[in-house]
């Protein structure tokens, strides 16, 4: 059975990308582009992954992950991110919202990667 990821950005580009991207590697993606598609998206069919911008035209992506975490405590969440964050900020701060941190400047491969760590699937 394929494995669900939750797409969350704003940008339609990073979405489709991703979306492709994934997909071909056997994943099932929703591509969302607000928190509150987002919701209800994971409420309809709650995913094995979720991957987030952080900044969300008109919302806050961690508030949003926050949300998501109250009604899917155990699912890992990759923020997917072009805001950079020195190290320090990233182990005490992001650590305790998101599984793990990855900058849009990542390569497909370096996010397919924390993909396959954190939702693994016999389909890839």
């Amino acid at each position: 059975m394929k494995r669900h990821i939750l797409i969350v950005d704003d940008e339609a580009n990073i979405r489709d990308l991703l979306s492709r991207f994934l997909g071909g590697a056997g994943y099932w993606v929703t591509a969302v582009a607000s928190p509150a598609e987002a919701l209800e998206a994971a409420r309809r069919e709650p995913p094995d992954l979720i991957i987030s911008d952080l900044q969300l035209e008109d919302a806050d992506g961690l508030e949003m992950i926050a949300k998501l975490k109250e009604a899917l405590p155990d699912k890992p969440v990759i923020l997917l991110t072009g805001v950079l964050f020195d190290q320090k900020a990233v182990n005490e701060v992001l650590k305790a919202k998101v599984t793990c941190y990855l900058e849009k400047t990542s390569t497909l491969a370096q996010i397919l990667e924390a993909v396959q760590r954190l939702a693994p699937t016999s389909n890839v």
